[in-house]
């Protein structure tokens, strides 16, 4: 099965926007990243890190991320073996395409009849020049009950996956901050996730109930986070957005956030 015009077109534009991207720095966030949102299983195929989580269906936690652009040996027989391992987790099968992903790789998926969806902006700020707006400070929680709670009614995200996001954040390894905003009659309006790892601080997670968008709550909840991580000496904040939330990428934007690299998925079309 050939690819399609637009996935062949979606793709060249994918290579167009990280054609100079800042490969260590790349490296860094990715590392980061994994520590940041840690899969309940982790296995290396050479330099592919194959990623699953039995309890939850998130995509960052299931999904094979290639990491090292050079790494293109035996590219059907891995993914292959790959599927088996996906299939015996009850996942489908994912890959990861970032700067680090090695273009055979990526030619071989738009030949054997894959699909490329869902691109994120991975963004980076200079939290030591950064101007916060006058906004009320919020303290972290440390009650992770009371965070995964809020976290899943402002995404309105299925309740049966509060056990899992709790281990998620439980298994983060470097200090995090839980963020909620909350109000005595309406509940959780608000809830982010911000995870210092050394000099670097990244915003896992900041969602806003839909019917409270506009309002600033946004800027509020994501300026306490950085305070929070400024506070603990982070020097770079850094978070990811999906391509198309055309609002929450003008509200980083606004905070002083630019663009450092993108990334995509891909997964076996439907026939």
């Amino acid at each position: 099965m050939s690819p399609s015009t637009a996935t062949i077109g979606a793709d060249v534009r994918m290579h167009a926007m990280v054609s100079n991207p800042n490969l260590p720095l790349v490296r860094r966030l990715e590392a980061v990243g994994f520590r940041a949102w840690p899969a309940s299983n982790v296995v290396y195929d050479g330099s592919w890190q194959v990623r699953l989580t039995g309890g939850h269906p998130g995509k960052r936690l299931n999904c094979i991320v290639p990491l090292d652009p050079s790494d293109s040996r035996d590219i059907a027989i891995r993914i292959e073996k790959a599927g088996k391992r996906f299939e015996a987790h009850g996942r489908p099968l994912l890959v990861r395409q970032t700067p680090l992903s090695p273009k055979p790789l990526i030619d071989f998926l738009a030949a054997d009849g894959w699909e490329r969806f869902e691109e994120v902006v991975t963004m980076t700020a200079d939290l030591s020049r950064m101007t916060f707006p006058d906004t009320l400070d919020h303290l972290p929680t440390q009650d992770v009950g009371r965070y995964v709670d809020a976290d899943i009614a402002v995404h309105g995200s299925d309740p049966a996956l509060k056990p899992a996001l709790a281990e998620i954040i439980t298994g983060i390894k470097p200090p995090s901050g839980l963020f909620v905003i909350e109000d005595t009659v309406e509940g959780p309006l608000a809830a982010a996730l911000c995870v210092q790892d050394n000099d670097l601080a990244g915003i896992m997670s900041l969602a806003v109930r839909a019917d409270r968008r506009r309002q600033g709550l946004g800027i509020e909840i994501l300026s306490s986070a950085l305070r929070w991580a400024r506070m603990r000496g982070a020097r770079t904040a850094w978070l990811q957005v999906v391509a198309e939330n055309s609002e929450a990428l003008a509200l980083y934007r606004k905070m002083g956030f630019e663009e450092a690299y993108r990334y995509a998925y891909w997964r076996k079309a439907s026939r």
